[in-house]
């Protein structure tokens, strides 16, 4: 099954049934794409971006993203061996508005376990299907009752071709101390302009989008490399430890070495 058939053709090749489909991505990326079914996406195995025309979000160890119907977005794997658990529900309507908004959520263990077991179906699931139905239908219903929390794990995309240029430099020095104003000169912008500039185009203040920033960068260290918490705070530009703990506690939720623990339990449960 080619990756064109698969993510744009397949999918909706029947309007009323639910689309099932585990594997590994094999690939570096799938490209930009839409479909007309609501997607979840659950991914195992390392670190997934997903670009929309709006956002840039980072989908992290046991989390699952909500893609919304017709949300057009392509996918970027750390790796192609990175296996992605997706299953597509028809949305209708009457639905819950929650299906309407893609957003990242954890996935709490009941979620994790029905997640796993509709890993005996691939393709789609007929509603005359009455057993394999019943079992992927009341896992759509139960996503709004089980995800009250939805983590702020993504970035606006700046379409300022010389802010573009700015936020890639950050990215790729987040180490390092920025002052504000020289980062403006640097960039050809006054401060005041600048500041305005990341209101209009990005939705958040500079500080804002820094933090967030930092904050996206070092779950993914986090996850992937063998750095302690403070070596990883120290990497994307904190000084203190306590100061990045208090920082990531309040963006997601937990403070990073309950996060670690709750990666090594993932990783445990899925191996």
């Amino acid at each position: 099954m080619t990756g064109e058939k698969y993510y744009i053709s397949d999918v909706d090749k029947k309007e009323d049934t639910i689309y099932c489909y585990h594997n590994q991505m094999g690939e570096k990326f799938i490209p930009s794409h839409t479909h007309k079914k609501g997607q979840f996406l659950y991914t195992e195995g390392g670190v997934v971006f997903i670009k929309t025309r709006e956002k840039s979000y980072f989908l992290p160890a046991r989390h699952y993203m909500w893609i919304a119907p017709d949300v057009e977005h392509s996918i970027h794997p750390s790796s192609p061996d990175v296996i992605m658990r997706n299953l597509y529900f028809p949305i209708y309507p009457s639905d819950d508005t929650f299906y309407f908004n893609t957003s990242i959520h954890p996935v709490n263990d009941l979620l994790l376990e029905l997640m796993l077991f509709t890993n005996r179906w691939t393709g789609h699931i007929d509603p005359q299907d009455k057993a394999a139905y019943t079992i992927v239908d009341a896992f759509k219903m139960l996503l709004p009752q089980m995800s009250n929390f939805s983590l702020p794990l993504s970035l606006p995309l700046a379409k300022n071709k010389r802010l573009k240029e700015l936020t890639l430099y950050l990215e790729e020095n987040l180490g390092r101390d920025f002052l504000f104003n020289d980062l403006a000169v640097s960039f050809g912008f006054s401060p005041r302009s600048l500041s305005r500039l990341f209101q209009k185009d990005l939705g958040m203040s500079f500080i804002q989008y820094l933090t967030a920033l930092r904050m996206l960068k070092a779950l993914q260290l986090l996850l992937e490399k063998s750095l302690s918490i403070h070596e990883v705070a120290m990497k994307v530009g904190y000084n203190s430890l306590p100061t990045f703990s208090n920082t990531f506690q309040k963006m997601i939720g937990v403070r990073p070495s309950e996060y670690i623990k709750m990666n090594h339990v993932s990783r445990r449960h899925n191996s």
